[in-house]
Order: structure tokens, then sequence, then C-alpha cells
């Protein structure tokens, strides 16, 4: 399904300022008519103590693609959406460099939406695979 918005990308970085998106470095990159694209730096800010890339981090990285993926999906005006569920398989460890996630439509249907998330090293070797399922929410004046 292509998004009903057009995803522009810099308005949807701007919609992380002052959030834990922010603070961890995830920019928006790229977007086509049904994806959307984020990197992440493996830091001191995203690093687990024993210096890999957290795995919080990752799906803080996933839900946060899978949800304007899907808020992209619905007319802001009348719905909005919010995470129900996200899970994450954990594949391959990062010390450092950059991390890239890409948020692709499993479902997108009235009441719920799942979303795919994959998450890749610099080599394009995958890091994390996620599923986030998003709740859509009616909008009700007053």
């Amino acid at each position: 399904m292509a998004f009903l918005q057009p995803a522009d990308i810099a308005a949807l970085n701007a919609l992380a300022r002052g959030t834990a998106v922010e603070n961890l470095g995830i920019v928006v990159t790229d977007a086509g008519a049904d994806w959307l694209r984020a990197t992440m730096p493996v830091d001191a800010r995203t690093r687990q103590p024993y210096g890999l890339l957290h795995g919080g981090a990752s799906v803080l990285l996933a839900e946060t693609l899978g949800s304007m993926a899907g808020g992209l999906c619905v007319d802001p005006a009348k719905a909005m959406v919010v995470g129900l569920e996200i899970n994450a398989n954990h594949l391959r460890a990062v010390r450092e460099g950059t991390v890239t996630g890409t948020a692709k439509a499993v479902h997108v249907g009235r009441s719920t939406q799942v979303w795919e998330i994959r998450i890749e090293n610099e080599a394009g070797k995958p890091v994390c695979l996620s599923r986030l399922t998003l709740a859509v929410v009616s909008l009700r004046p007053g």
C-alpha cells in the first residue's frame, strides 16, 4: 500500500526534535511510496555496557520507523497510530559505525497495521529484524 501522504523527510525529522529519537541520533534519510528509512549511529548513546549496540536502541529505531510510516497511511485529521506490540530478533552484533533501518508494511487495515523493520549494518548484513503492530485510533473532536 502506498502512503496516503507524501513522506516529507524534513518534516519527519522535525517531529523528532527534543525526543529520544533526536537524543539517539536517529535521522530519517529516505522514503519511497510505501517504505521509510533512517540511520542511527552506534556510539556512546546507543551502546550497552559491553560495547555492543543496545537491543533497546534497535527497538527504538524500529518503533520510530514503523510509527512514522504508519502515520503516513492515515488521514492525520481523522486518525493517528499507536504501538500495540513490538518484537525484535537481534541477529548480529555491531560495535561501531551506523545502522540503517527500513520499514515496510505487511498489513495496513482500518484498525491495525503491521510493519516489518529490517536493521542492517554498514555492509548491508542484518542486525535486527523487528515486527511492529500499530492500532489506528480515531481522533474525535472535543
